[in-house]
Parts: C-alpha cells; sequence; structure tokens
C-alpha cells in the first residue's frame, strides 16, 4: 500500500477521471465537481484503488496535473486519504482547502495533515 505522506510537500503527477463541472456518476447525477478530481498512477490507497487527489487552483477541466501536494486529507471514519494539489506557486489554508472540499468531504470525518 502507498503511504499518502510520502507525496507531502512533492511534485505529483496526477490523472483527473472527474474534471471541473462532470457528474459524479449515473446513480449520482447531481452530485457535480466543483475541482477536478483524479488519482495518482501506479499507486494503491486504503481503498484498494489509485490514491486520490483534489486539484485546487485550476479553474477549469483537464485531463492531468502536475503540481505540488501541500496537505493531505485524512478520512478518520474511511480508509481512503485524499491528497491537495495545487499550482507549485499557490497555498491553501485548512479552512480554504475544508471549503473548497466539503461538497465530498461533508460526508466523513477528516483532518487535514501538512
Amino acid at each position: 500500500m502507498t503511504n499518502s505522506l510520502d507525496f507531502l510537500d512533492k511534485i505529483v503527477e496526477v490523472k483527473i477521471d472527474r474534471p471541473l463541472g462532470s457528474k459524479h456518476s449515473e446513480k449520482y447525477p447531481k452530485h457535480i465537481y466543483p475541482i477536478n478530481y483524479g488519482y495518482v498512477p501506479n499507486t494503491i490507497s486504503g481503498d484498494g484503488k489509485e490514491l486520490d487527489c483534489y486539484i485546487l487552483g485550476v479553474f477549469e477541466p483537464i485531463e492531468y496535473f502536475k503540481g505540488k501536494c501541500i496537505a493531505i486529507i485524512r478520512r478518520k471514519n474511511d480508509n481512503d486519504d485524499k491528497l491537495i494539489v495545487v499550482p507549485e506557486d499557490k497555498t491553501y489554508t485548512n479552512e480554504q482547502i475544508i471549503a473548497l472540499t466539503e461538497f465530498q468531504e461533508r460526508f466523513f470525518e477528516s483532518e487535514i495533515l501538512r
């Protein structure tokens, strides 16, 4: 299993599978992604899938992103960490991260690791 903490303060390459404005799934068509969301290829997270990433600071749908991991959302009631990846010249406070990921993280108890 991949240790998400290994990515903190590192440059990360992310494949976007849910671009900004996309639907979560046919099962949840009203759940629209307000940010780009993807994963780090060739990693394994606690849920057995690739390590997920929220991309902040990019305001158009993208397919691929290379940026800096500035924080990790660690879910306490789910085994699935989320990397917070931003353009290298950007930074976000914990409060901003919480606000921008609330659309999905409101369903989980979590903490932000830096």
